[in-house]
């Protein structure tokens, strides 16, 4: 079961980005609907968003802000594409909020599945997605809001080594509109997508999306 494998991976917490950041500079963020403090900035801008994250960064006195997960946001409201039919506004992935440029590093050895820049407003902007094969356990791990140099050189099948650097954040007029971070998601079914995958769900589809993006923290271990 990959929720297994994933809990059982390493006994510790581990890095995502640039690991001369230490993990004790990470630091929980919550951009939900139900945290009252968000109100006060303007978050569906990027420039209001990195005003609440540099402010939850001075006060703890980090470098990283991470979280995310199944989290109720009312940052994807000025965005079209998410109020097509119901509002999706449950995020499906774990974001690590730090400056553009910073490294993303391949946490399980994979290959290329697929890549994309994935251009329209409020999407994921470049976007890399790995496949990983582990004894009898597929899955996938997708990474979004990347530079365009991230997507240079890149090919189906290429294989990245755990530890090695996969790609750079990009910049909000690269990521489409946001405050510079890294998306991750772990997929068990890519329901046949290729360089995309949606990472915002519905209520109604929650259910699904639960089972088939588990919590990447079973990974990473960090403390909310």
């Amino acid at each position: 079961m990959l929720e297994d494998f994933l809990n059982e991976y390493h006994t510790g917490p581990i890095s995502i980005l640039d690991e001369s950041i230490s993990l004790l500079n990470y630091t929980p963020l919550d951009l939900s609907s139900e945290n009252k403090e968000v109100t006060k900035y303007e978050i569906t801008t990027p420039e209001g968003c990195q005003q609440y994250i540099d402010t939850i960064l001075k006060r703890e006195g980090k470098k990283v802000a991470f979280g995310g997960y199944l989290e109720q946001r009312d940052i994807y409201n000025s965005f079209g594409r998410f109020d097509e039919g119901e509002q999706r506004n449950i995020h499906l992935g774990m974001d690590f909020w730090h400056k553009s440029g910073t490294g993303v590093i391949v946490p399980i050895k994979g290959k290329v599945h697929s890549f994309k820049n994935n251009n329209d407003m409020g999407n994921y902007g470049p976007t890399i997605i790995l496949e990983h094969h582990v004894e009898s356990i597929s899955f996938y791990t997708l990474y979004g809001h990347l530079s365009l140099e991230s997507l240079q050189g890149l090919e189906k099948g290429k294989v990245f080594q755990k530890g090695e650097v996969l790609a750079t954040l990009g910049t909000p007029d690269i990521n489409v509109n946001y405050a510079p971070h890294l998306h991750f998601q772990i997929i068990k079914d890519m329901q046949g997508n290729e360089g995309d995958y949606p990472g915002v769900c519905s209520q109604t589809e929650l259910d699904f999306y639960k089972i088939n993006c588990p919590n990447p923290n079973l990974l990473f271990k960090l403390k909310i």
